[in-house]
C-alpha cells in the first residue's frame, strides 16, 4: 500500500492502486484525470460493441443468434486470413 497526492485538495492519502479509492481527507476520488479518462474508455467500449454488426442481445431470436455467431467465425476467419497476408507482403521483401 502506497500514498498518494490528492488531485483536489493536495493532501497525501492511502493508496492500493484503485481507481476508485477515496482520499482520507475531503472524501473525493484520487483517480482525478486517470479516472476520467477509464470512464470515458469504458464507456466508448460499451457503445462499440453494442454497434457491432455481430453483437448478440439477450432479446435476439435463437435463429439470429446461430446467425450472428456464425457471422463472427467468418468475420474472424477473414481478418486471420487478411493479416497473414498482410505479414507475408511485409515479409517477402525482407
Amino acid at each position: 500500500m502506497g500514498q498518494k497526492k490528492c488531485p483536489h485538495c493536495g493532501e497525501w492519502s492511502s493508496w492500493t492502486t484503485n481507481m476508485n479509492d477515496v482520499c482520507d481527507h475531503c472524501g473525493k476520488p484520487l483517480g482525478g484525470r486517470d479516472l476520467e479518462y477509464h470512464e470515458i474508455r469504458e464507456r466508448d467500449k460499451q457503445a462499440n460493441k453494442e454497434q457491432w454488426i455481430f453483437n448478440i442481445r439477450e432479446d435476439d431470436s435463437e435463429l439470429m443468434k446461430v446467425l450472428k455467431k456464425v457471422g463472427n467465425f467468418f468475420y474472424t476467419v477473414y481478418m486471420a486470413i487478411l493479416t497473414f497476408l498482410a505479414w507475408l507482403i511485409a515479409a517477402l521483401p525482407g
